[in-house]
Parts: C-alpha cells; structure tokens; sequence
C-alpha cells in the first residue's frame, strides 16, 4: 500500500469520517489548504520559479487528497487514488484542474461505491474542485482502446495512494503493448493537433489567445511529451536530447518558451482566482505590469509584453514542427526514408521532402538558405522540408549578415521568390517562421510578434503583413476569381506583381519605432529597391504605395466621395490610372487582413465606388474636373429614363424634385434616386410615413429608407431604434423637403456585419419604425445593450473638429471618441438642441474607437461660421460623451 505522508492537524488526520465533528474535520482541511495557498504565493511575490511552485503545489494537493483517502478507505481495500492529467505530471497551477481516477479492483466496485461518494463530497467541501472517474483495470483498457484523450491522460498516471499492484495492473494494460501502439498514437494525436489548431484559426496571433491550446501553446509541448513517452518511454524532455532528436539548445529554447507560459499562467490563476488560460484583454496590463514591463515612449509596456509572449510561441510552435516531422520519420516511416532524387548541388528530394545534399551546404555557401525557398516554389510536388534541413536552416540563420545581404546571389534569388508564379505566400510564410525573413530584411524582425493594443488589428504585424501578401496573390489565382472579379481583372493587367508585394512587405514594417510609420516604411522601401537593382521609376512607386497605403480607405470612409471635388482631389494626389490599380489591390487585401469580421460587402463597395469614380477623373483628364452641377444633371436625366419605363409622369418627377435640396441627388445613384422617387409618389400623403426596408446589393448593405413630416427629434429616435435592434449604420442621409418633409436613408448591416435578410426581422423592424414615426410625442427608445466587455479597456478621448465646406454650403465635423450603444442617437439628440441641421453622416469604427464624419448646416441650410456656436457644439458633445461612459442610453 502506497502511502503519502500527510501532517494535518490531528483531529483531522484521525477523526473517523462519520463522526460528530464532521464540520470541525472540514474546517480543519479547508484551513490547511488555505494557509498552503497563502504560502505559495508568498513563494511567487518573492520570485520563486513558477516550474518549483506548480510541482509543490502538487505535492501539497497530494498531501491533502492522500490524508482525505486514508480517513474513508481502509488500508485493505483493493482501490488507489491516481493523479492523471497534469496533476499527474505533478504540473498543477493554483486553479488547475485536480483530476482524479478512483481504481477499484473488479469486485469493489459496488462495495466502495457509497464510501467513494463521501470520498468525493468531502473533496469538494474542503475546497478541491476535482474531476474524477471510478473503473475498473478492465474499465480502464476498454474505454482507453476507444478514446485517445483517455489513454492520454492514463499515460500521465500518478499513483497518490492506495493499491500499488493494482496500479501496475492499470498501467500494463493501457501500454503501448496492450493498446495504441506509438505508430497509431502518433497519428491520432498529430490529426488531434491539426484539428485543435484549425479550431485556434491555425494561428497562435490572436488578440487574446488562448495561452494552452492556441499554436505553440503548453498543449503543444505536452504534445512533445506524450509522443515522446509513448515511443521512447521518455519521463523528461532532455531524454529527447539523448535520443537525438533534440539539440541542448533546442531544449533549453523548449524549457525557456514553458518556463514563459508557465509563469503566465500561474499569474493569470492568481489575479483571476480561477482556471484561466485565455489571455483576456480585462488582464494584459496587469500581467504587463506584474512581469516588470513599463511603458516606453510609443511602445507601451503591454505591447512589449504580448510581444514577448508571441514571439516565444512561434519558437515552440517552430520547435514542435520540426520535432513532429522527426517523429513521423522515427515512428511512421521507421526511418526508412527512400533513397535521393538529386534536384542540384546543395538540395535533393527525398520521400517527398526537400533536403541538403550535406549538412555543411548552408556553411560553404550560405546563399542557398534563400535558394532553399526558390527550390520549393519551383517543386510545387514537394510535401516540405525535412526536420533535419530544418534544423540546419535554424543553426546557420547567423550567417544572413550585412555581407550575405550584399550578395548579388541572395538578391537575385530573394526577387526571384516574388516573382514566381505560384508559392510567393508560403514561402514567405516559411521564410518568416524560420526566422530568415527577419534576417534578411532586418526591419521586419522588429515586428515580428509585434502587437496592437487595440480592438481593430487582430492579428500582430507580421502575420497581417503575410495575411496581406496572400490576399494580393489570391487576386492572380484564377480560381478564385469569383472571390473580387474586380480586383482579379486589375491584377491581369498589374504589368509587375512584384512590385505589389514589396508594398505589401513594407507598409507596416516600421510600425512601433515611432513617428509616421507609412513615412518611415518609405524610406525602408525606398532603400531596399534601390539595393535589390530595381529601377527609380519602379522604386518610387513602391515607396509611394507604401506611404499612401491608408489614402484609399481614409478617403472613402472619412470623405464625401459623391461630391466630384472630393473624387477630383484623391485623383490628383494618385496622379496616375497604374498607381491607382496598384493601390487599390494593396487597399483591399489590407482592410481584409487587418480584421477579417470586420471586413463587409460595404467597405468593399465604397472603395469599389471610389476606384471607379477616380479611373473616369484620370481618363477625363486631371485639367478637367467634372462640375457638381454637371454630375447632377447626368443623374436626373437617367433617372428620368429609368422612371419613364416604370410609367412614371416626367412633370410629378419634375415638381417632386423641385421641393429636394441638391443634397438628395449628390450622394445618390440614378437608380437610388428613381427608386426612392417612384416609392414617394407612390404614397399618398394621408397614408404616411413611409417606411421601405430593402436590400441594396450595389452598395452591398441594407436600406431602411423613410419619408414622413420632418419632426423634432426624427433622426434621434430612428437612429435610437435601430441601435437598439444591434443594428450598424455605417451611412445616413438625411434631407428635408423645402416644405417640410424628411427623406431619411440608412444604409445598415446586421450584427454580423451583413446585410440584413428579409423576411420576419425586416418585417418587425418596419413595424417598430412605423410606430416610432407615429408618435411624435414618443421618447426616445431606450439603448440598453451594454458596452463590449474588450471596449472597456480602452480609453478613447473624445475629439471634435470642424472644417468648412463652403461649395457644398455646409460644415464637416468629425467626431473621434469611444465606440458606444446608442452613440448617434446621443449626437442627434445634441444636433437638436443645438439647432443644428445633420445633411449626412459617415460610420467608420476602427476597432473601440468612432472616428465619424457628420455634414452640417444651420437649419436654413447654411455653414456654420459661428465661432461661439462651434464651440458650444463641441462643448455639448463632449460633456454628453463623457458623462455617459458605462455605455448606456
């Protein structure tokens, strides 16, 4: 019989488990396990290895758990107590897991079952949060042989106390001579990582990952671990070493990346009093703060901290790559690897992987750790690189220095790779998790796990970048044409794709350093070109594609982009129908690589508008810009033709559209301003308000379109209402007739940031406004959806300003403060009390933080040139904004 030795209080220790002191014997444990906790945190404020507390805290849980067992199981019974798991690796952090097998010999099972019951409540009354499961060795073996978590957690089994013979018993029976040998273990485990990785987006680069189960996390190594004992087994990684499948370094680097998450871990146990392993935006400043980060200038002290985090899990994740090739050749293969194809001097093929001919390939000419990826591209066949050659790249990367950079060879090849026609992503994706692309580009190493504390990057720079550069070569693959039509046209006729690719590996590359990254990130293009034997005209074009890369989008989001002088200015900073191609490709694949759920059908609908408004300016000619009078002619005359075939009377048309400002033909299409005409002419007066809810499939959105007598907080109480459906509007266009009606149209999409479909939720919704318009003395709705758990760590200042629009007759404020339930209805609600006319507004939320465009007049639709009345505005918003900060309204 194993025994534990246990030194609780002796009432507890001794007390028999029916006795009158029960609740005395309970305290008495709880006391214990308390002052033991006490103590190991003691132990971690002073700087004691998290790798020694999570193995005492282990012992202390044995200690605890043996004491208990011996109070309700009588030393002669055939039943053990197990540690499995990672308690049975003796790897317990304070909130981990306790999970526990009851092992009972084949006819005590029903015997012990009541005792074992009492067993197991007293567990959870003394403050044990345990998992637990009762069988039998035969129990064991069957449901082993069906369940590779089960034999999993089995191969980790801990005898605490109890039967030892028993135990063995146990252990011989979910052997690998029993069941799951290593060859079918390994497989089922490698597909079981692939399948948790895919789960994880196949990135360890989440905004808040998962510190356990993300790519490279703790389940990773514990992946290590378990192939490695199953096959070999190995009780410790350092074994590996001795097998030869680890290097001493390799293993340090593996224990250095555990010891990081370990300490990670235990920190997030601590602070949240509870298992918890996702790395919370609620607890990223604290941990910061906690390891002894401190802000730096514009690298804060938590961006230096997930850096730090990041960059370890790419490690592993290499690490484990390379380690689980290495298995698959040991324990699938044999080791029989078939015999070489020779592809040339440095580099062979060998069952399917691509190897060197010598291990001193990359020492005698250290160019081919760039000729490496070329290889690949040019073997398309290829399953990858062997483990071996892996591991050669890793320990020869130091050779990419200043010389080999100025080496024709290595630039030539590295140009050669983004000009290849097929394979440029992966193997800059390789490049990058080999360590040789931060390397050979010395700039990119300072991104590399770089983050953004912010809700609007998802991913960290260098996995945008890459996510970008494959979203550029999407464009040129024909089968997925369907994906962008547009954008797959304009690459067919991009005359050097290259070129695109270097914009799109520079233009965040100096995010962090300070100062304007797309500036700084020119010059780094600029350079770079210029070293690699490119022209000057193609060198300009890729530094200024790097350093405008946000024109695009900050234009269609934050500008007027139906207004032609708005279209005839971008044209003229673009200059040319080539850069505008090139940076409309760039445009798109970086607004989708930045934060894909973010990414809709709207925002690629107005840069699309944009792109083309822009190709008719340059073929027009830069000297001759189109006149808004002009533009607005166009427009009714082809919605005249439009509405012509509907059978509409051209003079209803004519005397509607006398009654409209020019601000209800500027924004709008012909085919919107036919539509939205035939459905008001439709409408007899008495049977107002007008409510339509319709898709708009050009504008890749929803419309909710309304007419009805212009009345005191009109847009309020709308805006208010479709907030509280978790409606987004991303436009609104607001115009109120010369005698005093109100055209409103909302361009929304749903929560999913879809267009909304039709049926019973747009049916209830029109209702709802219905209602709403009715009822002029109606308050406004209540937004209570609470603020984002993630926005409540961000603090955004709210800031206002104002710019003159006097062509237009109106005034440009733009409002940047913290995204919000219920934030247009509070701004409409101060229009209003201003006295101020809202023409039009333009959404765009960058993660947490607004940053809207709202087009304003006086009522009688003049600029407002008031200084007093400007800063009353900007006075009244701030005092709404921020004093209604918990998000609700």
């Amino acid at each position: 019989m194993a025994q534990v030795h246990t030194s609780l209080p002796q009432a507890a220790a001794q007390a028999p488990a029916g006795a009158a002191g029960e609740a005395n014997v309970i305290a008495a444990y709880k006391s214990e396990l308390a002052e033991a906790r006490a103590a190991l945190f003691a132990r971690y404020e002073r700087g004691e290895p998290v790798a020694e507390l999570v193995g005492r805290w282990s012992r202390e849980i044995d200690r605890l758990v043996a004491a208990a067992w011996q109070r309700f199981l009588p030393e002669s019974e055939a039943a053990a107590v197990v540690a499995v798991g990672g308690y049975g690796r003796s790897e317990l952090h304070p909130s981990s897991d306790i999970d526990l097998l009851i092992l009972v010999g084949d006819d005590a099972a029903e015997r012990l079952a009541e005792v074992i019951g009492s067993l197991v409540i007293f567990l959870w009354d003394i403050g044990l949060e345990i998992g637990h499961s009762v069988r039998t060795v035969d129990d064991c073996r069957f449901e082993a042989a069906d369940d590779i978590t089960v034999v999993t957690n089995l191969l980790e089994a801990r005898l605490i106390d109890g039967d030892a013979v028993l135990f063995e018993r146990m252990r011989h029976a979910v052997g690998p001579d029993s069941i799951w040998p290593s060859e079918a273990f390994f497989a089922a485990k490698r597909a079981e990582q692939r399948k948790r990785r895919h789960k994880y987006g196949d990135t360890a680069y989440n905004l808040e990952p998962n510190i356990k189960e993300n790519p490279g996390g703790l389940r990773d190594i514990q992946m290590i671990a378990w192939v490695a004992k199953r096959h070999f087994g190995a009780e410790s990684l350092h074994q590996l070493v001795d097998e030869g499948f680890l290097t001493e370094s390799e293993y340090l680097a593996l224990r250095e990346g555990q010891a990081l998450l370990w300490r990670i871990r235990f920190a997030l146990h601590r602070l949240t009093g509870r298992r918890e392993d996702r790395l919370l935006f609620d607890y990223q400043r604290t941990l910061a703060d906690e390891l002894g980060f401190t802000d730096l200038g514009d690298n804060l002290a938590v961006e230096q901290f997930m850096q730090q985090y990041y960059r370890a899990v790419m490690e592993l994740n290499r690490l484990n790559e390379m380690l689980m090739q290495l298995f698959q050749e040991a324990i699938l293969l044999h080791d029989q690897i078939g015999p070489p194809e020779p592809i040339n001097k440095r580099f062979q093929v060998r069952s399917g992987y691509l190897e060197v001919t010598h291990p001193q390939v990359f020492a005698r000419s250290p160019f081919a750790l760039l000729e490496i990826f070329l290889v690949l591209q040019q073997h398309p066949d290829l399953q990858g690189v062997r483990a071996s050659t892996i591991r050669l790249i890793r320990e020869h990367r130091h050779r990419i220095d200043d010389d080999f950079r100025e080496d024709v060879r290595a630039r030539s090849l590295f140009m050669e790779i983004l000009r290849q026609p097929q394979g440029v992503t992966a193997a800059l994706r390789r490049m990058n998790s080999y360590g040789v692309l931060a390397a050979y580009v010395p700039a990119f190493a300072n991104i590399v796990g770089r983050m953004q504390y912010d809700l609007f990057h998802v991913y960290t720079v260098d996995e945008h970048t890459l996510r970008l550069l494959r979203n550029l070569r999407r464009f040129t693959i024909p089968e997925h044409n369907g994906e962008f039509p547009l954008c797959s046209a304009i690459a067919q006729r991009i005359p050097k794709l290259e070129l695109l690719y270097l914009a799109g590996l520079f233009h965040d590359i100096a995010k962090g350093r300070g100062g304007d990254h797309s500036v700084l990130g020119a010059r780094e293009a600029w350079d770079f070109c210029q070293l690699h034997y490119l022209s000057e005209y193609d060198s300009r074009l890729v530094a200024w594609l790097v350093e405008h890369h946000l024109l695009m989008s900050m234009t269609a989001q934050r500008k007027d982009i139906s207004d032609p002088l708005v279209v005839q200015t971008f044209a003229e900073q673009v200059t040319d129908a080539n850069r505008l191609d090139y940076l409309y490709l760039l445009t798109i694949a970086d607004s989708r690589a930045t934060n894909p759920k973010r990414w809709n059908s709207w925002k690629n609908a107005l840069l699309r508008d944009l792109y083309q408004a822009t190709r008719r300016a340059l073929l027009r000619g830069l000297d001759n810009p189109q006149a808004q009078d002009d533009l607005i002619e166009q427009k009714q005359r082809e919605a005249m033709r439009l509405l012509a075939y509907e059978g509409i009377d051209a003079d209803a048309c004519r005397d509607l559209w006398s009654r409209f400002g020019l601000d209800f033909f500027t924004p709008s299409s012909p085919e919107e301003i036919a539509w939205q005409t035939q459905r008001i002419l439709a409408t007899d007066p008495t049977e107002l308000p007008l409510v339509v809810i319709r898709p708009l499939a050009s504008r890749g959105c929803t419309e909710v379109f309304l007419f009805s007598r212009d009345e005191k907080n009109l847009f309020v109480r709308i805006t208010a209402l479709l907030d509280q459906r978790a409606l987004n509007i991303m436009d609104a266009r607001i115009t109120t007739t010369d005698d005093g009606y109100a055209v409103n149209a909302f361009q929304v999409l749903g929560p999913d940031h879809r267009p909304i479909d039709q049926g019973t939720d747009t049916d209830e919704l029109r209702e709802l406004l219905l209602a709403a318009l009715r009822r002029s003395d109606a308050e406004r709705p209540l937004v209570n959806r609470r603020l984002p758990r993630q926005h409540r760590h961000f603090s955004v200042e709210t800031r206002v300003s104002f710019a003159e629009d006097p062509r237009n007759r109106r005034t440009m404020m733009r409002l940047t403060t913290l995204d919000r339930p219920g934030l247009l209805a509070e701004i409409g609600a101060v229009f209003e009390a201003c006295d101020i006319r809202l023409q039009s507004a333009k959404i765009a939320t960058v993660g947490a933080e607004v940053d809207d465009v709202f087009f304003i007049s006086t009522q009688d639709g003049a600029p407002i040139t008031s200084e007093q009345t400007l800063t009353c505005l900007r006075q009244h918003i701030h005092d709404q904004l921020e004093g209604n900060a918990d998000g609700r309204s």
